[in-house]
């Protein structure tokens, strides 16, 4: 687990290196636009295609996607209740809400079940994020945002949900495995190789969006409760759900670590959508990220 650990920190690094030196001109806020665009269009829904049309599916994916609904909405509702008690500005309260709800499952999740765990880890995440977290946060989470925004912008949930590539890629994937469908050498052999491209570029793009300049304490004490309940409330919830529906073995350390990950990078974009408060959720994205390098391996200690 450290050995894993170490090794994506250093890519996260990588990525994060690109905002201070630039390669070929290209600076990492514009680099990470071409390469998250290219996950989330093409290499992503090769891999959730290809993996959940060959992993099993059963009651495990139930409890898989009842964990991960259970953990974003509880924490949503802690996190609401401490965010009444804090002198909070709307936009604050907002960003406060998303960061402490939404875990970063794919870009940070995926890797880490990945190697750990290969393909079964893989099919953990994608089903933990695509069939809870992302439907949640295309409904409850765009909805809260243009509650405590100041966007007049027009919400529509259902029509944000269509337009999510990986969701497509996974009914399709598992459409074919429930129907028996097998799958041939020749479809595995290339959606693994454009999968394969998914880990490290997510990685790096993660690095990218750490904003460090905005760790200051002042910034830091106002998001400390959201942190919390990210990396400590949130898999202890995971866990206590997962285990009264009956999930065992590597299921239950892998849904349990996907609750334990950090704040969706994502948040950022919804923010500046809806005119959160972007600065405050920047600085919990990149606090929680760093932390969770830390608090990681105890949780996997914890569920194994």
């Amino acid at each position: 687990m450290i050995s894993v650990i170490l090794q994506m920190a250093g890519t996260i690094a990588l990525g994060h290196i690109w905002r201070y030196l630039p390669l070929g001109g290209w600076t990492a806020d514009r680099a990470r636009g071409a390469l998250t665009s290219s996950v989330y269009y093409l290499f992503l829904p090769a891999l959730v295609f290809a993996v959940l049309w060959r992993a099993p599916m059963g009651v495990d994916t139930l409890r898989i996607a009842g964990t991960a609904a259970v953990a974003v909405i509880g924490s949503l509702a802690l996190m609401y209740a401490v965010g009444r008690l804090m002198p909070l500005s709307r936009p604050q309260f907002g960003a406060l809400l998303l960061a402490a709800s939404f875990p970063n499952a794919t870009y940070m999740g995926l890797p880490l079940l990945d190697s750990l765990f290969g393909d079964a880890g893989q099919a953990v995440a994608i089903q933990y994020d695509l069939f809870a977290c992302t439907p949640l946060l295309l409904s409850v989470g765009i909805l809260l945002a243009a509650r405590f925004g100041d966007s007049e912008e027009e919400v529509h949930p259902l029509k944000t949900l269509l337009k999510v590539p990986p969701l497509w890629a996974a009914v399709a994937g598992a459409g074919l495995n429930l129907a028996g469908v097998g799958q041939p050498d020749w479809a595995a052999e290339w959606l693994d190789r454009l999968g394969a491209a998914v880990v490290p570029i997510m990685l790096v793009a993660l690095g990218m969006s750490l904003r460090l300049e905005t760790l200051t304490g002042r910034q830091l004490l106002t998001v400390s409760p959201a942190i919390a309940i990210q990396l400590l409330w949130m898999p202890l919830l995971a866990l206590g759900f997962a285990l009264m529906v009956g999930t065992s073995g590597q299921t239950l350390t892998a849904v349990v670590l996907e609750g334990a990950m950090p704040v969706m990078v994502l948040g950022l974009v919804l923010c500046d959508r809806f005119g959160l408060d972007t600065g405050l959720y920047a600085t919990t994205a990149s606090a929680s990220t760093l932390l969770a390098l830390l608090t990681l391996p105890f949780w996997h200690g914890v569920a194994i």
